[in-house]
């Protein structure tokens, strides 16, 4: 049986995502802006609607997982793999220039 690569939240909350983060950062540009500055009113109106967002918008709070297995921990940013999954791989030959290290 295959295994099925794991996807904890779909493609749309990845969506939804990107388009807050677009707009948080375009709230942030406004009220930092120089060369048209807000009113203090203004100022306010744009940070509650920037605190008004969702906390776990934020792409800093993104967790890289594991493509396969999707556990949160010891991935290899290059492969997108936990260690464990990685050398079984590395094993079986799968990924193209890896080497298995023997001494």
């Amino acid at each position: 049986m295959a295994k099925k690569k794991f996807d904890s939240e779909g493609e749309e909350a990845t969506e939804i995502r990107t388009e807050i983060s677009y707009d948080s950062s375009i709230f942030k540009k406004k009220i930092r802006s120089k060369v048209s500055p807000l009113s203090l009113s203004e100022k306010t109106k744009m940070r509650e609607k920037l605190q008004s967002l969702p906390r776990n918008s934020a792409p800093t709070r993104l967790h890289r997982r594991c493509f396969l297995t999707g556990r949160p921990r010891a991935n290899y940013r290059h492969f997108g793999l936990f260690g464990h999954v990685l050398r079984e791989m590395v094993y079986e030959c799968l990924l193209p220039g890896a080497t298995r290290s023997s001494w």
